[in-house]
């Protein structure tokens, strides 16, 4: 029995002491004021719901009785036949149960109440390894911010005093036998937590058979897959909104907290609940906006860095000698036309988009762009420190899943059965070499999928040349002038759409490969998911910056030598460079998709809300007229059937990571980027809390060490966002050609002029001269000063990648993943139990020999013993010797 104290600072109590205060049960929260009304009981109004079966059926008595005439082994029998083999199971494995009808027009929702009475919970808790409280940890918990802000005596204005926080507990692994030794042990009704009795009965909806074992007719998962049942959930406890007349605050429910002090608008500059919110929605969720808040927090001094480099670009506009040159040389540099039906131009005619460029390419970008790499790494350190004095908290830092189940798909369309060599038990079985080609087939899907993007990539690019084209031809004197811009921008728009239409289709048809691949446990289901739809989301978001950052412009060739695609020359950077047109196509589509995606958010779970209440409206006649608002009073299975099903953390995830590689890959082209993700992540948090708290139904709790495969993800985009930035300040911005200029030149005064090459003598006319951005001689070879900025371009490459590397993992080696007082505490820990373990020997230590000659007889006896000597061994409670069996 391994017990484990959570926080980080030793107590001098003993571990295995009692509690002196035996009114603080573990399973309920302490309140000072009187509890709200339990409504989600029986109708005895004392036994517990524990979890709500529903499922819908039509009332239309013509309709049954043709479809019983036409087939007695027609989907509504079958379905209706596993219900009652399903209910009839339960009933056997103890579960209470209560059945409620409620009639709506011609429909008819039947709602099957379960509880788990005491014997069941107790043999269920032992058997998934429940960790239950031994004694309370009175330590109290800080943050570093709380504590640098106290020590500056700085009001902390994020802090705030949230009512009911959730007791730390010395835990261990439940054990029956052992019951008097743990916390509350007194109170039945509550020792065991509210989430702690969903896990129970999902486990125990989750593993019992409905029909045949071979086909695999067995659990919740697969009912409702199959249409059998419409829905199986836990219950929220009680309403979100507050009481209408003021009540204490540490009489509100949990949920009701969760609202009022973490998932409101108000809430914005507040530290999160995150003990509350583990403690209602579980250690996955919870650890989902642990990371979240974390994320968002270390966005701010990035967002300010970032907001100091876009102030000194700014500066640089009004103070640069090249921008001075260029916006007063009038009509000394005369430029050659853009397309094939374009006319000459003046280069002081871009004067303000050439300054506009300044604010994204400058040597300040240079430092940012190292200080980006570097925060990365160190973000990404320190989050795994937090994550697991976090899960060492929460009782997760030695958490192993338990050997998962067959995924109801995999048992419902798995060809054949194999005998498990441990278990002796037939199960559902995929051969490796279908599955090997199965995934396979995936893949090509996957490159096909790649291609349709780089396809539609290649016809914005088309897109942009021929509507500039268009527009030179309009004749229109402000069209003209801003036709780049119209091209550009309009295409970033454009692009936009496309992704978000592709992305759409590629989940939907990720879902479908990663099915067909017939992955038998949840988590390689998740994981092949997850890899495909970021592989291309990655190729679909990333895809047109990448080419404008290090494609773009790269294969014009010369004026006289152009090189075309598809008969159309090629795109060529606008002469303040490709780093502003980076910009834009960063901040279109960045924080266009973010707002959309919060429209998203907000809007739509309302709507399905209000669809979804609208079709269960219940009939006129069933309205209660004496209502004061005219709406029926709900029951609580009721109301929490009407809200939506939780849609788990995918798309969040994802849409943080995502975010998470804009602001790393390309933040050398756009300083704004984390500023924009940091306005973004408050809002996201508060959309996402009132989701959860308001809109979803209860999730059940699942139980996390942190965040899986996203991590490695994240370091993924970390590692790459080194090596784009030394090519995007090595190729793609001025920020090397101005410092060679300088180095060589002593000034900046000529820079422009440096920079343009003059158009070979084939090309012009007679009696003009054009000039073209590039370092060419009059013949259109390159000039010996471009092989010489070549080599510090490369140069620069490979040492800017090396030292921060090298800096990023002397940084990896100085902040250990897990902090030192948690390694020390984890071992005292196992000293401790230890410890306990021997004290309990020594004072029972004839009861522990009696217990080993009673072990020897049973094994020789192969467990034939009576049941007054299997009593006498393992000290079980009455209700525990009637082991529930499914």
């Amino acid at each position: 029995m391994m017990k484990r104290k959570k926080n980080l600072v030793e107590d001098s109590s003993t571990l295995i002491a009692l509690s002196d205060h035996p009114e603080q049960t573990y399973g309920s929260l302490e309140m000072s004021a009187a509890p709200q009304e339990n409504r989600n009981v029986f109708s005895d109004g004392v036994t517990r719901i524990d979890f709500v079966l529903v499922w819908e059926e039509s009332v239309n008595p013509l309709k049954l009785a043709e479809s019983d005439e036409v087939s007695s082994g027609s989907s509504r029998d079958t379905h209706r036949k596993w219900r009652t083999e399903f209910l009839s199971r339960l009933q056997t494995a103890g579960l209470h149960q209560e059945t409620k009808e409620v009639v709506q027009g011609k429909t008819k929702t039947t709602y099957v109440l379960l509880s788990a009475p005491w014997n069941v919970l107790c043999y269920y808790a032992e058997e998934i390894s429940l960790r239950v409280p031994l004694q309370v940890v009175t330590t109290p918990i800080s943050n570093w911010s709380e504590k640098i802000l106290e020590k500056l005596h700085i009001p902390n204005i994020m802090a705030q005093d949230v009512p009911n926080l959730p007791p730390d507990y010395y835990t261990c692994q439940f054990h029956t036998n052992k019951l008097e030794r743990f916390l509350g042990h007194e109170n039945k009704d509550t020792f065991f937590k509210t989430t702690q009795r969903h896990q129970i009965l999902y486990e125990i909806l989750a593993r019992t058979p409905y029909g045949s074992l071979k086909r695999g007719e067995v659990g919740i998962g697969r009912l409702v897959s199959e249409h059998v049942l419409t829905a199986a959930f836990p219950l929220h406890e009680g309403q979100f909104e507050m009481p209408k007349t003021s009540e204490d605050p540490k009489s509100l429910n949990m949920r009701q907290i969760l609202h009022h002090y973490w998932a409101r608008w108000a809430c914005w500059r507040k530290y999160q609940p995150l003990d509350h919110i583990r403690e209602y929605f579980g250690e996955k969720i919870a650890l989902y906006f642990a990371w979240l808040g974390f994320y968002t927090g270390w966005l701010l001094p990035a967002a300010v860095v970032g907001f100091i480099i876009f102030l000194f670009g700014i500066w640089l506009m009004v103070t640069d000698v090249a921008a001075e040159e260029l916006c007063s040389s009038g009509n000394a540099f005369v430029m050659c036309p853009l397309c094939n039906i374009c006319s000459y131009w003046n280069l002081s005619s871009i004067c303000y988009t050439y300054k506009a460029g300044l604010l994204f390419d400058n040597g300040g970008t240079v430092f940012f762009s190292i200080f980006m790499s570097l925060w990365a790494v160190t973000f990404l350190e320190y989050w795994k420190r937090t994550s697991s004095i976090l899960s060492h908290r929460w009782d997760c830092s030695e958490f192993e899943e338990i050997e998962e189940r067959p995924r109801p798909e995999f048992t419902a369309l798995a060809p054949m059965t194999v005998r498990n060599p441990v278990t002796g038990a037939e199960e559902p079985y995929f051969p490796e070499t279908q599955r090997l080609s199965r995934t396979i087939t995936g893949n090509m899907v996957i490159i096909l999928m790649i291609a349709i993007v780089l396809i539609f990539l290649i016809a914005i690019i088309l897109y942009r040349t021929i509507l500039s084209i268009i527009i030179y031809r309009s004749q229109n004197a402000f069209f003209i002038f801003s036709a780049g811009r119209i091209a550009s921008l309009t295409g970033s728009m454009l692009n936009l759409l496309v992704i978000l239409l592709l992305s759409r289709l590629y989940t939907y048809l990720a879902q479908i490969l990663t099915r067909w691949e017939m992955h038998r446990t949840q988590t390689k289901y998740e994981n092949a998911f997850i890899l495909k739809v970021f592989i291309f989301q990655f190729v679909n978001f990333y895809s047109s910056p990448v080419y404008i950052a290090f494609f773009k412009g790269r294969f014009v060739g010369y004026p006289g030598n152009y090189n075309t695609l598809l008969g159309i020359r090629n795109e060529d950077c606008g002469a303040s460079g490709c780093l502003i047109e980076l910009a834009q196509e960063l901040l279109v589509i960045m924080v266009g998709k973010q707002v959309i995606s919060n429209i998203q958010e907000f809007v739509l779970p309302k709507l399905k809300t209000w669809w979804h209440r609208r079709k269960l409206k219940p009939a006129p006649s069933q309205e209660l007229i004496d209502e004061p608002d005219g709406q029926p009073d709900l029951s609580p299975w009721e109301a929490n059937y009407q809200l939506l099903v939780c849609e788990g953390l995918f798309d969040e995830y994802l849409e943080m990571v995502l975010q998470f590689g804009f602001i790393t890959i390309f933040v050398a082209a756009c300083p704004l980027a984390p500023f924009f993700a940091l306005i973004n992540n408050w809002v996201e948090v508060r959309l996402d809390a009132q989701k959860f708290v308001c809109e979803y139904r209860r999730p059940v709790v699942e139980r996390a060490q942190d965040i899986g495969i996203w991590l490695t993800i994240l370091k993924f985009i970390s590692y790459l966002a080194v090596i784009s930035n030394a090519f995007l300040i090595s190729f793609t911005s001025d920020f090397l050609p101005r410092l060679y200029y300088r180095y060589t030149t002593g000034s900046m005064r000529g820079y422009i002029n440096f920079t343009l090459s003059v158009a070979p003598a084939n090309f012009t006319q007679s009696y003009m001269t054009c000039r073209y951005r590039g370092l060419r001689d009059d013949k259109g070879q390159p000039t010996q000063d471009y092989y010489h900025l070549l080599a510090i371009r490369l140069s620069f490459v490979i040492i800017f990648e090396h030292v921060v590397l090298l800096i990023g993992r002397i940084i990896d080696w100085m902040v250990p993943d897990i902090p030192e007082e948690v390694e020390i505490k984890i071992k005292r820990e196992h000293y401790m139990a230890k410890e306990a373990l021997a004290e309990n020997q020594s004072l029972n230590r004839t009861i522990l020999e009696e217990m080993e000659q009673q072990i020897s007889e049973l094994r020789f006896r192969g467990r034939t013993q009576s049941p007054n000597n299997i009593s006498s061994l393992s000290s079980l409670s009455p209700e525990h010797k009637n082991k529930p069996t499914v």
